[in-house]
């Protein structure tokens, strides 16, 4: 610990939902907290607001180790209080000033000194926060201080964010599916088995229940089970290549059904409020679900169908309200420049030491349709090489 910083720290104040959950064009007010020991000069102090999905992974191909790596940025926007002079300043850079239009001071007496900041989401349809150990969707805050002939010292908080997808904009997710499957048996088995399955829609809200139709018909010399799963596939992509995991994540057992039989069957599945959602408008990361239907058959394979299914985040948050026009917070295709005059959107103080006569720098009482996505490659694009043991050829 520096015998002079005693601490920096940069903080939020939560999205105005149970979730604290951002969402797109989404106001974010925060601050910036440094408590020295004693005096000190700053060369710079900034904030950066940033998001980017990241995949990294290794695999051995014989004596060799190859890394695959791949990184998306979606947007950096940078602010300072104390500019480097030596530095030249960015077009997507600003110099932020004090609540009454003061420059910060580059010379900060022993204390602690608050410094309020205030960004906007993008209005883009960026991806939802994702974190697995091969890749991350990741929103984040982070400050740094420098001084001369110092390692520069940061910290950093994440936001959670999700794409906040509407049913009613995508046609395609109302739609009604259907399939049917038959299966002549052999060996210990003899007869056939069929199915004919039906879902009312492709796309469903966490917390919502997945309605199955099924019309089984058992013609073999054995009972048959309906059996029912919800499946999670995580896709990465980097350097030409696919990595996969797929996850069970619901299993639903039928009642079973005698020989020479058919019956109409209708399973609910729940969707869980915090089940993962999908993602499908990142390049490198992938986050789908299946439904698989499939008779359970002694002695035999599985006759299954496969059903592809989105899950949606639950329109249960409201979010900050009406976000001001883009151009407020000078945030053209990405959002980089000109964010509003500080103190513009309310600010909650935070509690700390109060200064009858606050040295400067020191602020104790601040005031506060959808757009085109970009798929992956298909997978037929990628090389499976070599094998990756968690991946379920049956899903």
């Amino acid at each position: 610990m520096s015998s002079t910083v005693k601490d920096l720290k940069v903080t939020y104040n939560p999205a105005n939902n149970e979730a604290n959950t951002f969402t797109s064009g989404d106001t974010v007010t925060g601050q910036v907290e440094l408590e020295l020991l004693k005096e000190c000069t700053v060369q710079s102090l900034s904030i950066k607001f940033k998001g980017k999905a990241e995949v990294l992974w290794t695999e051995r191909h014989g004596k060799t180790t190859v890394v695959y790596h791949s990184k998306n940025k979606y947007f950096s926007i940078k602010h300072h209080f104390i500019k480097d002079e030596d530095k030249t300043e960015s077009d997507s850079d600003r110099i932020l000033s004090g609540e009454i239009g003061q420059t910060y001071s580059n010379v900060l007496p022993a204390g602690r000194h608050i410094y309020p900041f205030t960004f906007q989401f993008p209005m883009e349809h960026t991806p939802s926060s994702f974190h697995a150990d091969t890749g991350k969707i990741k929103y984040l805050l982070e400050a740094k201080l420098s001084r001369s002939m110092r390692i520069p010292k940061k910290d950093a908080t994440k936001l959670n964010y999700v794409t906040q997808d509407i049913m009613d904009y995508n046609p395609e997710l109302k739609e009604p599916q259907h399939e049917t499957k038959d299966k002549k048996l052999k060996l210990f088995n003899s007869g056939t088995v069929s199915m004919d399955v039906d879902l009312e829609k492709m796309g469903f809200y966490q917390g919502e229940s997945i309605k199955i139709f099924a019309a089984i018909q058992n013609n073999s010399s054995r009972d048959i089970k309906p059996k029912f799963v919800v499946y999670s596939k995580h896709s990465f992509f980097a350097g030409g290549k696919r990595r996969l995991h797929t996850k069970d994540l619901i299993k639903e057992v039928g009642a079973p059904i005698p020989p020479s039989s058919s019956q109409k069957v209708t399973q609910l599945i729940h969707i869980p409020p915090d089940m993962e959602p999908s993602i499908h408008n990142c390049d490198i990361i992938k986050v789908e679900h299946r439904l698989r239907v499939y008779l359970d058959v002694k002695y035999a394979s599985d006759p299954q169908i496969k059903f592809p299914i989105v899950i949606l985040h639950a329109p249960h948050f409201v979010a900050n309200g009406p976000p001001p026009a883009a151009s407020e917070f000078g945030f053209g295709a990405y959002g980089t420049v000109n964010p509003p005059v500080y103190n513009h959107l309310p600010y909650a103080p935070q509690p700390g030491p109060q200064y009858l006569h606050p040295p400067p720098g020191v602020m104790t009482q601040p005031s506060a349709p959808p757009l085109n996505r970009s798929d992956p490659p298909p997978y037929t694009a990628y090389e499976m090489y070599p094998s990756l043991p968690s991946y379920d050829t049956k899903k």
